[in-house]
């Protein structure tokens, strides 16, 4: 008999302790769950497909600081160039879809799309939008003693003297290169395209008049600009440049329907679930509205501006399709 009220106690008392671990556990649980899910809680990587110390680089560096302060982590650029962005593209294609390995794409990565004859990625499929960081135009300048102060001047030589005149752009394929390529198409000009191994050579062919015109982003030839070296005849974009006072857009200066706009923005692993997706996005709306970060920014010739994941992806899916019918009509050769 005292063996079995025994025995139903000690069961009565397990059957206690195990309700009231029971209850503490779900007290805790929520709050542990929301510990682990919180984003981010560890350092973020965003992989770039260029070197160090390009203006790219540089306006990453800038964003990614000011946004590890907003989310509390480090944001830590990795730099991985190569071919077609190809390297970069795979380190984050094969992460997990977490949140915590990004992609830098641009404008490039929609040339490469058309430039090589199969991409191991498919930057539409493979990946999921986050937001642009930044727009930046192509702009046309010839040098100081240039006859040609004007694109007017410029266009109407070339159509004069077909063949005779050149316009400068680092290699083949490049935004740049490609930019000149769209130029001589819609204006119906006959000029050389000269492709150079980096920026300083196209200017220093400039300088030399080995070309008699360039085609180049503002960082490059910025001290060029400022000492009168260079002209700026055009810039490429919808609007003026902020950075370049009285400057026209190439629009403007008689070069019908021509724009060029460049562009930097961050991705995701496809699968990346959309509330990180949405911190991320949320956290660079602010960041980009910075005054000290859109001041940093304009200083490189860069539009420090967010958008919604689903105007980013537009623009890569508009620029696919636009960049592949310039490759195929000037005949650039596929690698």
């Amino acid at each position: 008999m005292s063996s079995g009220y025994a025995s139903a106690s000690r069961r009565n008392w397990l059957g206690g302790m195990a309700a009231a671990i029971a209850a503490l556990t779900l007290i805790a649980a929520p709050q542990t769950a929301h510990a682990q899910d919180k984003y981010p809680n560890r350092p973020v990587r965003i992989i770039l497909p260029f070197g160090a110390g390009g203006v790219a680089d540089v306006t990453a560096r800038i964003v990614a600081e000011k946004l590890g302060a907003k989310l509390g982590q480090h944001f830590l650029i990795e730099n991985n160039p190569g071919a077609g962005g190809i390297s970069a593209a795979r380190t984050v294609m094969t992460a997990d879809p977490d949140g915590y390995t990004l992609a830098l794409f641009s404008n490039g990565t929609a040339v490469s799309v058309n430039l090589f004859n199969k991409l191991p990625f498919d930057p539409v499929k493979d990946f999921a939008p986050v937001s642009s960081l930044g727009y930046f135009d192509l702009i046309l300048a010839t040098s100081g003693t240039s006859p040609y102060k004007t694109l007017g001047d410029f266009i109407k030589a070339a159509k004069e003297k077909p063949g005779t005149l050149n316009v400068g752009t680092i290699g083949s394929g490049s935004s740049q290169n490609l930019g000149a390529e769209l130029f001589k198409s819609t204006v119906g000009a006959d000029f050389v395209i000269v492709p150079f191994k980096t920026s300083g050579d196209v200017l220093i062919g400039l300088e030399r008049n080995d070309v008699q015109m360039a085609a180049e982003f503002y960082a490059a030839m910025r001290g060029g600009l400022e000492s009168k070296k260079y002209i700026p005849v055009a810039t490429s974009g919808e609007k003026r440049a902020e950075y370049l006072s009285g400057v026209p857009t190439a629009k403007e200066a008689g070069a019908g329907d021509y724009v060029v706009t460049s562009w930097n923005a961050i991705f995701a692993p496809a699968k990346t679930p959309p509330e990180i997706i949405k911190t991320l996005n949320t956290a660079l709306h602010e960041v980009l509205a910075d005054p000290d970060v859109k001041k940093r920014a304009l200083d490189l010739g860069i539009e420090a501006k967010a958008s919604t994941p689903e105007e980013i992806q537009q623009r890569l899916k508009d620029d696919i399709v636009k960049w592949g019918k310039v490759i195929e009509k000037a005949g650039i050769e596929k690698k």
